[in-house]
């Protein structure tokens, strides 16, 4: 992967992300957002590499979750308005929250596997 604005931790951090499920896109933007008080969607796109849709789409996902804030910033004439990015929550919350449900997903395999031991059991 390797983007301009990425260190082999982010690298790391991205997997890791990815393999809790998290689309790709989402995981290098919350990682580019974690080293940034605030910053734009075009900064996101020329630091991650992600064309602008992709950015949309994992800023769309972001904000559902709560975990990033939106600001309107003031634009001099005409144009589509810009928009700043940031965490609404520290970076170590997101992570309890990844957390909480990667332990849920466990406790859901376990219970299948509990089941499906009782139901072999009965037949």
């Amino acid at each position: 992967m390797n983007e301009r604005g990425f260190t082999k931790k982010d690298e790391t951090l991205v997997r890791l992300l990815m393999s809790t499920d998290m689309p790709k896109n989402v995981a290098k933007t919350l990682i580019f957002l974690r080293k940034k008080d605030e910053t734009t969607s075009v900064e996101i796109e020329v630091s991650t590499a992600l064309r602008q849709p992709e950015v949309s789409i994992a800023m769309q996902d972001l904000r559902r979750r709560k975990w990033v804030a939106k600001r309107d910033i003031k634009k001099e004439g005409k144009g589509r308005p810009v928009h700043s990015y940031r965490l609404a929550i520290p970076f170590e919350k997101i992570i309890e929250t990844i957390e909480k449900e990667e332990r849920k997903k466990i406790d859901e395999i376990e219970n299948n596997i509990k089941m499906l031991k009782q139901a072999a059991q009965q037949s």
